[in-house]
């Protein structure tokens, strides 16, 4: 019996997309999948990376869905299946032949003087001064002071989020299912006046961070997944990994060191 019965369809829109989603939808319901705007078995995107990280924000991240992606943008990290590979995505749907990874989430929130800011992100969060110019923090993980930060900003990223806009400031790839995230400066200053770590650290699931603005660094620009915000006033911005986690619904055949391949190296 097949798993995977209601299926809706995020489809981004441009003409390439639209178009493979057309096809796309054909092909499901001539499968006898039924498409569906709400309580779907399985969400697929149709688009790029940034398709994927709206698609499981709009469902709110909901545990009890499985998500895919299908890449009809440039680098499509998130996008498991290409587009001339969705036929045989159909039949092996059809077959119940995948298998599901379960990707941890970050809970962000953000402590003002007179109100709280809460964020879940699948990728990172980005900490800037709300001018751009340097931030000065104090930075803790699990209340053990780790170092005073002067520099561009702070990107705090998941796994899944290492291979995306961290791996741009030269912070480390972490395999996508392992439960971590990544501290990674942006731009530090290491002289003789400040001293500020010049490379990523990785911490295991049950390790907090906690970043406390020095007085006049305390208006940050903050950026979830590419979302973004100005946040005046901040007294301190916490950061865990979340209890919670999505379904990722994989090819029996994906693996994560091929996708780093492909994405990364081939040419």
């Amino acid at each position: 019996m097949r798993n995977i019965n209601k299926i809706k369809l995020y489809i981004n829109k441009n003409d390439k997309s639209i178009e493979v989603g057309k096809k796309l939808e054909d092909e499901l319901i001539r499968n006898g999948f039924t498409l569906l705007e709400e309580d779907a078995d399985l969400n697929i995107s149709i688009g790029g990376d940034g398709s994927f990280l709206r698609m499981v924000k709009n469902n709110n991240f909901n545990s009890n869905t499985y998500y895919i992606g299908i890449n009809s943008g440039t680098l499509g990290f998130l996008q498991e299946i290409n587009i001339e590979d969705c036929l045989d995505f159909v039949k092996r749907l059809n077959n119940n032949d995948y298998k599901i990874e379960e990707i941890c989430l970050q809970e962000t929130k953000v402590i003002t003087d007179q109100k709280e800011f809460s964020f879940n992100s699948l990728n990172e969060v980005v900490i800037r001064n709300s001018s751009l110019d340097l931030i000065e923090a104090k930075v803790f993980v699990d209340k053990e002071y780790l170092e005073s930060f002067t520099g561009d900003g702070l990107l705090i990223s998941t796994s899944t989020g290492s291979t995306a806009y961290n791996l741009c400031f030269g912070g480390s790839i972490v395999y996508n299912t392992l439960k971590t995230h990544s501290i990674t400066p942006i731009a530090p200053l290491n002289n003789k006046a400040y001293k500020s770590l010049t490379n990523s650290i990785v911490l295991p699931e049950d390790k907090d961070i906690e970043i406390v603005p020095k007085i006049g660094y305390k208006d940050f620009y903050i950026q979830v997944d590419g979302r973004k915000e100005v946040i005046n006033d901040v007294k301190k911005i916490e950061i865990k990994i979340s209890d919670k986690t999505i379904k990722c619904l994989r090819m029996k055949d994906y693996h994560f060191i091929k996708i780093v391949n492909d994405k990364l190296l081939e040419k």
